[in-house]
């Protein structure tokens, strides 16, 4: 892609209420998506949904490489931060949020996003969920 470069997708089953740019969890012996929760210390592997999807067995590109357009809270999101799990199903922010670090993932943008912005572009190396932080 001429805009945001390289990606690596995999192929996940379809998660229920998902949209374009949704943080999903994905079990990696199942391949069943879910939309990310809001819950501290879990620990699992999570991706950006390619494509709106319910639920069901369904297959759908995910991405877990390179420049993601990632669904995010209204909050506005300066250059170049971490994201974290927000209180929104399925969406990132900028606020740091014990125990709910999106892990191999930062912002990307170059200025600071206006909180009226529904997505922000995130660089994702195989993102993973923070555990525990005791």
């Amino acid at each position: 892609n001429a805009t945001y470069g390289v990606g690596e997708f995999i192929l996940l089953k379809s998660a229920a209420s998902t949209l374009v740019g949704s943080l999903v969890r994905y079990n990696a012996t199942t391949w069943q998506a879910t939309l990310n929760p809001n819950t501290a210390n879990l620990a699992g592997a999570v991706a950006v949904a390619m494509a709106a999807s319910s639920a069901g067995s369904e297959f759908v590109w995910h991405q877990i490489g390179g420049l993601a357009v990632m669904k995010k809270t209204a909050v506005a999101v300066n250059a170049q931060v971490p994201v974290y799990q927000s209180a929104t199903v399925g969406r990132v922010m900028p606020t740091a949020a014990s125990g709910k670090q999106v892990l191999g993932a930062r912002s990307a943008n170059l200025a600071t996003v206006a909180s009226t912005v529904s997505t922000v572009i995130v660089s994702i190396n195989r993102p993973h969920l923070q555990g525990q932080t005791t």
